[in-house]
């Protein structure tokens, strides 16, 4: 009989995390939008054309683009092979690790500072960051 008390605890696949990640960034960027668009006058400047960036339909399609590539990311992360997975998902990471970082920047220093806006930017950098770890961290080959 064993009478070691720790428990054995099974580890979560990498792949799942990854998945959950890549929801939480998806989920988070939607929060965000929310939240921006309680804040009083930004439905009034964004229809008066009036916002720190002109919204225009080009805007909106490569925003949608973007905002699409964790819900397709959620996914492949599930269903790609070790290698193809890691390579992806470290590619595509440290696409948003650098995109999040920008906007954490435009965030602080050039648009009006906003402690909302820099919350919502320091929790999309530390999502896609962690993104980034755990991809690294994943096997190299395929089995």
């Amino acid at each position: 009989m064993n009478t070691n008390n720790i428990a054995v605890r099974n580890p979560i696949d990498v792949r799942i995390i990854l998945s959950a990640l890549w929801a939480a960034r998806m989920l988070s960027g939607l929060q965000g939008d929310v939240v921006r668009f309680m804040q009083p006058g930004m439905l009034e400047e964004m229809i008066a054309g009036t916002t720190a960036v002109t919204v225009t339909n080009e805007l909106i399609l490569v925003m949608s683009m973007i905002m699409s590539v964790p819900i397709f990311m959620s996914v492949l992360s599930l269903t790609l092979k070790e290698k193809a997975n890691r390579l992806t998902n470290l590619s595509v990471g440290i696409f948003f690790v650098a995109f999040d970082f920008v906007f954490l920047c435009l965030t602080i220093f050039v648009w009006s500072f906003s402690a909302t806006e820099t919350f919502w930017a320091i929790t999309y950098l530390v999502l896609t960051s962690l993104v980034v770890w755990f991809a690294w961290r994943l096997p190299k080959k395929d089995a």
